[in-house]
């Protein structure tokens, strides 16, 4: 798979929906991951992101204008000793609750399906990160209804050993804006990584649909000490 620019990519569609960035940066040092959101409804767009120990949580923006918590109200990232779980949902608690019961990504995805928001049944996607001993690897998942539909569950995982620097994944729910919305195609995309973290954050908030786009996490961590930096981005302030 060709090597594209991020920037492109993320401008090439004015909905992707949620969308999850793994990789590692250019100098090779770091972990790097980002997760974004978008929303189209008054409720979806009525969100923040805030920090919740070492993770984030979607909290209202205006909590008079939640309208139904139920797929939008969820905490995207949690930490489990030296993984990083990374997910579009409440599939995150689920992961987080199973890998410490010894079971593997794979064995806790098993257990979940796609979102239940007929007609799009909106894929689940997952990421999650592993640091140790100086290695670095991580994995994406996606779970997605077969061709819409809702009896069929296509479940994919993509798994990264030692990946090259300046390099990541890109996955996200949808391939654009349609109706109803038409599920996240193929690998996920080989994109460039490069720049700080401040470089890497505004490269990618920018790149977003304007009107469309909503909250931003990035974080980079150290592969060789485990220490991270966070940035959050949220277009309601």
């Amino acid at each position: 798979m060709k090597k594209v620019s991020l920037a492109e990519e993320l401008r090439s569609t004015t909905y992707p929906g949620r969308g999850i960035v793994i990789g590692r940066s250019v100098d090779g040092t770091k972990a790097v991951a980002a997760y974004f959101i978008m929303g189209r409804s008054e409720n979806s767009r009525n969100r923040i992101f805030v920090e919740d120990g070492e993770g984030i949580r979607t909290q209202a923006f205006d909590p008079s204008k939640l309208s139904d918590p139920s797929l939008i109200i969820y905490a995207p990232v949690r930490v489990l000793g030296n993984k990083t779980i990374v997910t579009n949902g409440d599939q995150t608690d689920t992961i987080y609750e199973l890998m410490d019961k010894q079971q593997t990504f794979e064995q806790s995805l098993r257990t979940r399906t796609f979102e239940p928001d007929e007609p799009n049944y909106t894929p689940r996607i997952s990421g999650i990160m592993h640091i140790e001993n100086n290695t670095y690897n991580y994995a994406m998942s996606i779970l997605k209804s077969s061709d819409g539909d809702p009896e069929s569950c296509s479940r994919y995982t993509f798994a990264y050993e030692n990946p090259k620097a300046g390099e990541g994944r890109f996955i996200h729910t949808y391939m654009g804006d349609g109706n109803p919305l038409p599920s996240f195609e193929g690998e996920p995309t080989r994109v460039e990584i490069g720049g700080s973290i401040e470089e890497f954050t505004k490269l990618v908030w920018e790149n977003l649909n304007e009107d469309n786009k909503v909250s931003l996490f990035v974080r980079y961590i150290d592969i060789a000490t485990g220490k991270y930096e966070t940035r959050i981005v949220n277009k309601n302030q």
